[in-house]
C-alpha cells in the first residue's frame, strides 16, 4: 500500500487504486454516532406515538363529557 501525501491515515492499495482509512477510532466513533442518532430518533418517534395517544384520549374524553 502507498501512503497518500498529506494524510496521516489513508493508504492506496497498489492492486486496485483504491483508498484504503486506517483510522480505526474515527470509523468506531462513526459507528457510534450513527447508533445514537437512531437510538434518539426511535425515541422521538416513541414519544410522538403517546402525544398523539394522549391527544385522541384526551378528544374522547372531552367529548363523552360534552354528550352527557
Amino acid at each position: 500500500m502507498i501512503k497518500v501525501e498529506g494524510h496521516s491515515n489513508l493508504y492506496r492499495d497498489d492492486n486496485t487504486g483504491a483508498i484504503i482509512n486506517t483510522d480505526s477510532a474515527g470509523y468506531n466513533q462513526y459507528v457510534n454516532s450513527i447508533s445514537s442518532r437512531e437510538i434518539r430518533k426511535k425515541e422521538l418517534d416513541d414519544m410522538r406515538k403517546d402525544i398523539d395517544e394522549i391527544k385522541l384520549l384526551l378528544k374522547q374524553f372531552l367529548n363523552k363529557s360534552i354528550h352527557q
